[in-house]
């Protein structure tokens, strides 16, 4: 029994760190109507879900766009197909859903261009998005996209068409291990505690391309890099805020929670954490430093946050709990506005509700630098009182 635990601690920590290539393709696909533009998919908790999604099919070869829900039952759903991109959708017998709607920004009609970030592990594929056309100059106000785990910066894509009607120039990264950015030498995922260095890098580059006001915007892993990078960087400074899409507040949270969904005993969801941040046994996970979880938990340093934070998260995530996000919002509610959707999924709300979606985002982008957002300072706790603060 002890044995077996032990495995499975050692299993929990490497999957969390280990870059994700392959994903199940879990919906089936029923029937296909190129007639009537239709599709009717095996029921799951995220084919159900109204709004427009992308599916993946042909082991990711294929990509199509699929829409609003015509009709279902207890065990299919018969949604509009709007557009295949990529491969045969008539062939397909399955396949998974996604939040990314959109594959390149040509897909949504704007010029980008093609560029790379220098970052500590090499240069780094990016896109950069103009607020208006490629010939009118960078513009001071940009928006930095950080994708989360396992996605790519195709997954910000979603963002680009409010932050270009509001007048914002986006920047989309890519991080070490991602697929499209160079690898670290141990091949992992860090959870934020070096990817935040990539992001710095994006940063530096867009400061000096002339932007005077930078928002970052992350997503789920992404969120957690961008907190990492408003509490470790010494360009923290040059961020006028951050946006986070189902974000990753404090990964213990989500270890827990993901130990529970495999069914794992709680005290082996202790150990794998404990695995991840001792350097004697990193080797095991495959990492080549150990992961400080506590330091990656901003609901403990919510009192380091000096810039407004503004969160969007589903009760219903099923990826990364809202929990974590709760706490911030209720530890800093002088910075930290929290957007709480019922049924929305894994960064998927744009996907769900795009109008709710921008509409929040706009009203925070117009507040941003309003006198208010600007003049929180970091509270130190027992200063309140005149204690110490260390």
């Amino acid at each position: 029994m002890v044995a077996a635990s032990a495995v499975a601690a050692v299993t929990l920590a490497r999957r969390v760190v280990t870059p994700v290539r392959d994903r199940p393709e879990d919906v089936r696909v029923l029937a296909v109507d190129a007639r009537r533009a239709t599709i009717r998919l095996s029921r799951t908790p995220d084919s159900s879900v109204p709004g427009r999604y992308g599916f993946w099919f042909d082991d990711g070869r294929g990509h199509a766009r699929v829409g609003r829900i015509l009709h279902e039952d207890a065990g299919s759903v018969t949604r509009v197909l709007e557009s295949v991109q990529r491969g045969t959708i008539e062939s397909a017998l399955s396949g998974r859903w996604g939040g990314w709607f959109w594959l390149e920004p040509s897909d949504l009609g704007v010029a980008a261009a093609e560029t790379s970030i220098r970052t500590p592990v090499g240069d780094a594929p990016a896109w950069f998005v103009p607020a208006t056309d490629v010939g009118s100059g960078a513009g001071e106000d940009w928006i930095i996209h950080v994708h989360g785990r396992g996605a790519s910066r195709a997954e910000g894509l979603r963002a680009v068409p409010l932050a270009r009607a509001l007048g914002w120039a986006s920047l989309l990264i890519s991080y070490r291990n991602d697929g499209d950015a160079p690898a670290s030498t141990d091949g992992r995922y860090a959870l934020g505690a070096a990817e935040w260095r990539d992001l710095e890098a994006a940063v530096a580059h867009a400061r000096d391309a002339g932007a005077r006001r930078i928002v970052v915007m992350g997503w789920s892993m992404g969120g957690a890099i961008a907190l990492q990078l408003l509490v470790r960087s010494d360009l923290a400074g040059l961020v006028h805020g951050v946006v986070l899409d189902s974000p990753v507040i404090d990964w213990r949270t989500v270890l827990r929670f993901h130990a529970g969904l495999s069914g794992l005993p709680r005290s082996v969801g202790e150990v794998a954490m404990g695995l991840l941040g001792t350097p004697a046994v990193t080797p095991l996970v495959g990492s080549a430093e150990p992961i400080d979880l506590a330091a990656l938990d901003l609901v403990a340093r919510a009192d380091e946050l000096t810039v407004p934070v503004l969160v969007l998260h589903s009760d219903d995530d099923g990826y990364v709990p809202i929990d974590a996000s709760l706490a911030l919002a209720d530890a800093r509610p002088d910075l930290v506005t929290l957007e709480r959707f019922a049924r929305a999924r894994h960064t998927r709300l744009w996907n769900l509700d795009p109008e709710r979606w921008e509409g929040v985002i706009r009203g925070w982008l117009s507040r941003l630098d309003a006198p208010s957002a600007r003049s929180a300072r970091p509270r130190r706790r027992g200063a309140a009182d005149g204690a110490p603060t260390g």
